[in-house]
């Protein structure tokens, strides 16, 4: 089986990183752990978008070169990824020689081959979203609206893309492979913007005006502009066009491609992922089976607000992970929204998510469980032989755990994936109410059903920590240590079974693995 190749969106360097970029990063790096411990060989892969106007325009304003702008702004990336345990094999920056040496090869493919042309334009420019502008961005008054920003009339000669020439093709494609973007709802989005004749797609600007891009290897007048070098990372990064390009030590491209995961914010879906690229990799004579899928995710808002600096209600995800530890932010990102839709950030939501389902079901669990286990039996287990059915009861929730959750992984549903690891959470506690290993305790008559009672709450952690490992691995550890078992390496799911723990084995140090909040604040 080919390795399981998962990207997210490159983020563009600008500005420093806010939650939306953690969700994203957070969220591929879930599937990508999850996709480990099923079985499948992973490459994932994220980066920085470093080029452009903006760029430019930031880095004079701080004074600053446009290269050690985007190094500095590209530290806050990755301080933050380390911080949140995204582990990425694959790191794409686009002032990467290896990227520039594919951009170029691939744009001189294209020119010789016809797919791209030069002509002059006149029209309208938004300065903020750096694209020409037509009729259909117009609103209803018949002006552009505040999200282009700063609109200018110009007249500028460029090179262009011959893309309505493949519109026909993607149509097709989109129709005859529902499973290109999930959710599939989406694909409504993209052949309603196919609608009409779609224009053919600028990809240059002249030097005068823009210098921090990659230069076009035919005409040394203009440097190649946003998707033909943003997109291009995909690939480049991948080892396409590797020999050609000189670029050693990188994957080989042929067993990783396609992309089983382009993780994507619903915002950059069309036109840009779901026309552009697909036409892109189309003309590069890509087949229809090498055409990747599309996981588009929505946004975090603010009290129903999407999150702008203007507004001031951008989140912080350093704050937050400061607050309620790294692997309580993967959580709530997780647990708080579904993907392919938008969720509303909410400070009472992140506090309890913490609180009563981390530290008060999650995390009090495992300290009680370890805590009767050491006070009555040294921390000692034993399965013995008594049995019951509130026993068979448990254990059945546990076995029908796995298979659920991984279901509900395997079609990016995060949240009920820990839904249906939380029955176990849920059914645990609801057995330690209704057998009262307490009680139990006080009647030398009932050791056998007590050993037992230990014996169920601590398999059932191993359980717990098995599948919310991708969610948050450094919790996950650490409660396997308090209860003494390590899980071996290249454990998988399917490995999981009842009886993990074996008899006469030792439980480990209760240490709170949450520790509650009195008083958080998340800004």
């Amino acid at each position: 089986m080919k390795p399981y190749y998962i990207t997210t969106a490159i983020d563009y360097t600008n500005a420093p990183p806010h939650i939306g970029h953690a969700y994203e990063k957070v969220l591929a790096d879930v599937m990508a752990r999850f996709q480990r411990q099923n079985g499948r060989e992973v490459y994932f892969l994220t980066g920085v978008d470093q080029h452009g106007q903006k760029v430019q325009k930031s880095a004079e304003k701080a004074g600053l070169s446009p290269q050690d702008f985007v190094d500095g702004v590209t530290q806050h990336f990755t301080a933050l990824w380390d911080k949140l345990n995204v582990r990425y094999d694959g790191w794409a920056a686009t002032t990467d020689p290896v990227h520039k040496r594919v951009v170029q090869a691939m744009l001189q493919k294209l020119h010789d081959e016809g797919q791209l042309y030069k002509q002059s334009y006149t029209g309208f420019y938004s300065l903020r979203q750096e694209q020409f502008l037509t009729d259909k961005e117009r609103g209803p008054d018949g002006k552009f609206g505040e999200e282009w920003g700063e609109v200018q009339e110009l007249e500028e000669e460029n090179w262009y893309f011959r893309l309505s020439d493949h519109v026909e093709w993607l149509k097709g494609y989109i129709k005859s492979h529902p499973d290109f973007i999930f959710p599939a709802h989406r694909a409504n989005d993209v052949l309603n913007a196919l609608e009409g004749t779609p224009q053919d797609l600028c990809i240059s600007r002249p030097i005068e005006r823009l210098t921090w891009g990659i230069p076009l290897p035919f005409d040394p007048n203009f440097v190649n502009f946003v998707w033909f070098d943003a997109l291009t990372n995909y690939i480049s990064f991948a080892g396409y066009m590797a020999d050609e390009c000189g670029n050693p030590g990188l994957p080989n491209f042929s067993t990783l491609w396609p992309s089983e995961a382009h993780v994507i914010g619903k915002d950059i879906l069309v036109p840009a992922h779901a026309v552009y690229w697909p036409i892109m990799l189309h003309a590069l004579g890509f087949s229809d089976e090498q055409i990747p899928r599309l996981i588009v995710h929505g946004w975090w808002n603010v009290k129903g607000s999407k999150m702008s600096k203007s507004l001031g209600n951008v989140i912080d995800p350093n704050v937050l992970a400061g607050t309620f530890t790294p692997d309580g932010l993967r959580y709530y990102l997780m647990r708080d929204i579904s993907t392919g839709y938008d969720s509303d950030f909410s400070d009472e939501r992140i506090i309890m998510s913490y609180n009563k389902e981390l530290a008060g079901g999650l995390g009090n669990l495992l300290n009680r469980s370890i805590n009767m286990a050491q006070k009555y039996r040294n921390g000692v287990l034993s399965p013995g032989s008594y049995d019951d059915a509130e026993n068979a009861a448990l254990r059945q929730v546990v076995e029908q755990a796995t298979p659920e959750y991984v279901k509900q992984m395997e079609g990016w549903a995060m949240d009920d994936g820990i839904a249906a690891a939380w029955k176990i959470v849920s059914a645990a506690n609801a057995y330690v109410d209704s057998t009262k290993p307490f009680s139990l305790a006080k009647d030398p008559a009932n050791a056998a059903r007590l050993d037992s009672v230990l014996y169920h709450l601590a398999e059932a952690w191993v359980h717990v920590s098995v599948l919310l490992n991708p969610i948050m691995p450094d919790a996950m550890a650490a409660a396997r240590a308090q209860i003494g078992w390590q899980m071996p390496e290249g454990f998988l799911f399917s490995d999981l079974k009842w009886g993990m723990l074996k008899d006469g084995h030792q439980l480990g140090t209760p240490v709170p693995l949450f520790p509650r909040l009195e008083t958080p604040a998340a800004e």
